[in-house]
């Protein structure tokens, strides 16, 4: 009974633990969403940059403007708007001011702020920022009520829940961020066509996604490229919010003379670092992955100007740089995930039409409000308009109570100037009703009691009645335009339309950077067309030292090894072929001819080429022929029958093809030739049976070809039972037995001891 009051109170305590753990984890979740990672759809900024550009304009950095230190920038913000670290917000000031990462920067940074090749700008008190013409166009408008302020995190201040932001910069400056469960990943694109897109987005409010795309028709990066992706996937990506789209860096053929050429790389994808992007591709240099490629050169000053030298003019350009897109960031994929907060709350991953209309319908909000603020400013004025008109009608009235009266506030107030005054009668056009009943408003009589004296000239009385006049004009507009939802809409267009004059494709680096190419697939190109087809000869010795001799020299040739070590393997190839390398381990292992060391001196280890295990020994080597079988076998006499094509390996670390149980090693790899084989224990006892006996596999351990009391497999072969076996006898004549009936049996038989005159090495070539 006491262990189920336990069960029952552990059960209840352990349930407010859960849902307090669970409430926590959401709004830290809640906080990382909308306070950190994800950008506002209306502004298409994340609450640290838009603190940023606030501080900034409170600053009063403007454009046209001095520069102050970015250490004084980042102070402020850290401790005015946003309590994190100051690292933390100079690097985000820092990449505003990248235009290599960002299509449009929001901060004119003066120092160094980084560079393309991965460079990290300078500490903050050594660099400078003020805010850019686009920054400005964002935070047009905050004066006039244009958005909500909310208290700073101490209370002490006010800050803008969102900028006004003339523009999509959602789009325009792309974002990217890792929430909690969520992520965000937009690229940029062009002002011009985005206020193309949102025009017609007036113009037909149910346009489909599919019509956006003939005025945005895709992304365009700071660093320029290619797009290679098709129209249909772009299509797609923008349809559903998600996607991705390939880019290529852009390159043309540089002609040097006398046939020789050179390829220079002068646009780079967007993100990818230029000191990496050489590296790597210098180490594919290294590692001959790359054979038709002989150098790289980065003769880059303010552009993008990287040289890549062919090894031979024959090569062709096309399959140079179709292998350096399929090996190197050349070509890269930038992922399309447009998951944004929908008026600063809900996030939702949205299409390309829904982005456009919610910053539509934000611009329509902002553009009430600040009419609204204009109308009350305007009211206002009026108001202390009428006050001086009824003073300058009624001049001497008011000189008197001024002069006279003990309290001229209070007896301005209580006159009633509603009275016909000597003035009134001259000025009767011009003057209006007074307001309430002939009363001035305390506003009013504030405004007359600071008026200059100089302003009693009658030019400032009549500049009053014209000014008065232009208000209630505009006062009125303003009411039709509150009005009318068709004036508003006209209204967002015509500035879209300034928008676009001002930062379209005249202004400096509006033009589009970024153009769509058609491209397939990358494929993998034969190393046939990447090598210039010479002859060679392979050697390599008893220990493993492998080399590529120019040319095919005479194999019997003697050559010169290390000591203790003598000739293993010799024959004719060409730079094209493959060698495939049979391991004790029964792995197979892929070497290039072409990647060979030259033949001037031993050689190099091949355990340095392939991860070949110091305990496995090496159980043959040989010329890759596509379409050929193999037939491996090990000590223990299990083998089976493989195609060659599927003995290839990709990596280093080969391919795992016969499988072993020590003490078992790897012992032969014969090309399949013929009908029938033949199998010679360490016995000296020699079987042969029909290869129809064999079963062909990937991988395995294979079947069992001879049965030992004592020993192993020897060696094995296959032939032609018509033509007879041939071997070599101890004297080097060669020896063809045709009646072989005597060795004739099942697989897996123990066999007849060897014909008379068999090498007693047990080999049969």
């Amino acid at each position: 009974m006491d262990e189920l009051i336990d069960e029952e109170t552990a059960r209840e305590a352990s349930e407010p633990l859960r849902r307090a753990l669970g409430e926590r984890y959401l709004t830290y979740a809640l906080s990382t969403i909308m306070h950190r990672a994800l950008p506002d759809a209306r502004d298409g900024l994340k609450p640290v940059h838009r603190r940023i550009l606030y501080a900034m304009r409170e600053l009063r950095l403007t454009s046209t403007g001095g520069f102050r230190k970015s250490a004084k920038i980042s102070g402020d913000v850290m401790g005015n708007y946003h309590p994190h670290g100051d690292a933390a917000i100079y690097d985000a000031m820092a990449r505003l001011a990248q235009d290599f990462n960002v299509r449009y920067p929001l901060v004119d940074g003066q120092g160094n702020f980084g560079n393309i090749d991965g460079d990290n700008p300078a500490a903050s008190r050594y660099t400078e920022a003020r805010l850019t013409p686009v920054a400005e166009a964002m935070l047009e408008g905050l004066a006039e009520n244009a958005v909500d302020f909310r208290d700073n995190y101490d209370g002490t201040l006010t800050e803008p829940v969102v900028l006004p932001a003339t523009f999509p910069n959602l789009l325009a400056n792309g974002a990217s961020g890792i929430a909690v469960g969520m992520a965000t990943n937009i690229p940029p694109h062009n002002i011009a066509e985005l206020v193309d897109a949102c025009l017609h987005l007036i113009r037909a409010p149910d346009a489909r996604d599919d019509t956006l795309l003939k005025y945005v028709p895709g992304p365009d990066f700071p660093t320029g490229g290619v797009i290679v992706e098709s129209p249909e996937a772009i299509a797609r990506a923008y349809r559903t919010g998600r996607g991705g789209f390939r880019l290529r860096a852009r390159w043309q053929v540089e002609k040097l003379g006398r046939g020789q050429w050179q390829i220079v790389v002068t646009e780079i994808p967007y993100q990818v670092q230029k000191s990496k992007l050489i590296e790597k591709i210098a180490d594919l240099i290294g590692q001959k992955k790359i054979p038709i490629l002989a150098d790289i050169r980065d003769e880059s000053a303010d552009d993008i100007r990287v040289v890549l030298e062919p090894k031979s003019k024959n090569v062709d350009a096309d399959v140079l740089m179709n292998m350096l897109f399929r090996l190197s960031d050349l070509e890269t994929r930038f992922s399309l995930n447009m998951n944004v907060l929908i008026d600063g709350v809900t996030p939702k991953v949205c299409s390309l039409k829904e982005v456009l209309r919610a910053f539509l319908d934000f611009r329509r909000e902002v553009l009430q409000r600040r009419a609204r603020h204009r109308l009350g400013k305007i009211d206002h004025r009026l108001e202390v308009l009428e006050g001086f008109l009824i003073a300058f009608l009624n001049l001497d009235r008011v000189i008197d109570i001024i002069r006279y009266d003990d309290e001229p506030k209070a007896a301005l107030m209580r006159e009633d100037w509603s009275r016909a005054h000597p003035r009134a009668t001259s000025e009767a056009d011009y003057m209006s009703p007074p307001p309430g009943e002939g009363e001035l408003t305390e506003m009013q009589v504030d405004a007359i009691l600071n008026m200059r004296l100089r302003s009693l000239r009658r030019l400032e009385e009549l500049e009053l009645v014209r000014e008065r006049d232009e208000l209630m004009r505009e006062r009125a507009d303003l009411e039709d335009l509150l009005e009318s939802e068709a004036r508003q809409w006209q209204r967002i267009g015509d500035d879209l339309r300034e928008v676009k004059r001002k930062f379209g494709r005249d202004w400096p680096g509006g033009a589009r950077r970024t153009t769509f190419a058609e491209a397939g697939e990358v494929e993998e190109v034969p190393l046939e067309a990447m090598i210039e087809r010479e002859p060679i000869t392979v050697v390599m010795s008893r220990m493993g030292w492998i080399r590529a001799m120019s040319g095919h020299i005479d194999l019997d040739r003697e050559l010169k090894f290390k000591d203790g070590d003598g000739p293993g393997w010799i024959f004719h190839a060409e730079t094209t072929d493959r060698l495939l390398l049979f391991g004790g381990n029964g792995r197979f292992y892929t070497l290039s001819a072409a990647s060979l060391p030259g033949g001037r001196g031993m050689g190099e280890p091949v355990r340095l080429m392939v991860d070949l295990p110091n305990e496995a020994g090496v159980v043959d080597l040989f010329i890759h022929k596509p379409g050929r079988k193999l037939l491996v076998a090990s000590t223990a006499g299990d083998g089976f029958i493989v195609a060659e094509d599927d003995v290839l390996a990709q990596t280093r670390s080969g391919k795992q093809v016969l499988n072993l149980r020590a003490p078992a090693r790897a012992r032969a790899c014969k090309p399949v030739e013929g009908d029938h084989v033949a199998v010679v224990g360490e016995n000296r006892k020699v079987l042969i049976f029909p290869l129809s006996e064999l079963n062909e596999m990937a991988r395995g351990k294979g079947v069992r070809l001879q049965k030992y009391k004592d020993g192993g497999l020897s060696d094995v072969t296959t032939f032609t039972l018509a033509d007879g076996l041939c071997w070599h006898d101890p004297a080097g004549r060669r020896r063809c037995e045709k009646d072989l009936t005597e060795w004739l049996g099942k697989r897996a038989g123990a066999g007849r001891m060897a014909p008379r005159g068999f090498p007693r090495d047990n080999r049969f070539t």
